[in-house]
């Protein structure tokens, strides 16, 4: 097959944790007002996509979906050695749960590799935002490919691209597992796998010189909508999710005096606490 590997990276921008993000009247994060950042977790599949263009070749394509300033993220995926960035942004999307934004990001990738070739996607474990860890694994059923979750370490065996297998190391409760499967496949890469490298003079000088010109940065910074890739408006944001916010909750710190029990015998000292959570539900009682 005479043609390049092609590696797929899904990132997205979240509230920086630092910042406060407020609550909209639906339940929804209000993005709007609070500061954005590269989601952690997809910084290390970020780097698991930049590994396969270092060590066999790849074409890397970042996508992501979001509003318009999602683009920053795009911007730095570059810097990073990316080859190309799709932005999916229609405000048709807007309010997406899992499975919403699965079928969305499903019909992206199948937009983005028509004539390209589908062979490896890599998305970050979860997001900060959403903790669902559910849209890499629905994506994948979505495209109809194997998938590995929680992979720490991978490699490609096979002498030529329609021979290769993947051998991945998948991380689980005690202990790994070894997992070998054929092209093409997603995997969901852990927090404990490479970190992503720093950003490369060459990819800064690549960003500034794509921001002053508009027609090279045509050529590798495509924005779609779902019009474009050809999705079903019925089937995305909030019309298309079937999770409802029934209600949500502002959890405020809770403070109170400590008091600590040192210096004396063990036996001795729980008793006293034992009495002295007595004393207190006696207390509450009364």
């Amino acid at each position: 097959m005479d043609r390049p590997l092609q590696s797929l990276v899904l990132i997205k921008q979240v509230p920086d944790q630092s910042s406060k993000a407020g609550i909209n009247p639906d339940g929804t994060i209000d993005r709007a007002k609070a500061k954005r950042m590269l989601n952690p977790f997809d910084r290390y599949a970020l780097q698991a996509a930049l590994t396969t263009k270092k060590r066999y070749g790849a074409e890397v394509t970042a996508i992501t979906m979001g509003p318009p300033p999602a683009i920053e993220i795009l911007y730095e995926a570059i810097a990073h050695g990316v080859d190309r960035t799709i932005l999916l942004s229609d405000r048709r999307l807007a309010a997406s749960d899992t499975l919403a934004t699965a079928y969305a990001l499903a019909k992206a990738i199948q937009w983005a590799v028509q004539g390209r070739g589908l062979d490896m996607v890599f998305c970050g474990l979860q997001t900060t935002d959403g903790d669902t860890a559910q849209v890499g694994p629905q994506i994948a059923e979505r495209l109809g490919i194997p998938q590995i979750t929680y992979c720490e370490q991978f490699h490609l065996e096979g002498s030529a691209l329609d021979s290769y297998q993947v051998i991945a190391k998948r991380v689980i409760e005690g202990g790994a597992q070894r997992i070998a499967t054929p092209l093409p496949v997603l995997l969901t890469i852990t927090n404990s796998a490479e970190r992503l490298a720093y950003k490369t003079l060459r990819g800064a000088q690549r960003v500034q010189q794509l921001q002053r010109d508009e027609q090279a940065r045509s050529m590798v910074m495509q924005t779609v909508t779902l019009d474009d890739i050809g999705a079903d408006p019925d089937r995305c944001g909030l019309k298309g999710s079937p999770t409802i916010v029934a209600a949500t909750e502002k959890i405020g710190e809770i403070g109170g005096n400590c008091q600590v029990w040192q210096g004396k015998p063990v036996p001795q000292m729980v008793a006293e606490l034992l009495q002295e959570i007595a004393v207190r539900s006696l207390h509450r009682v009364a």
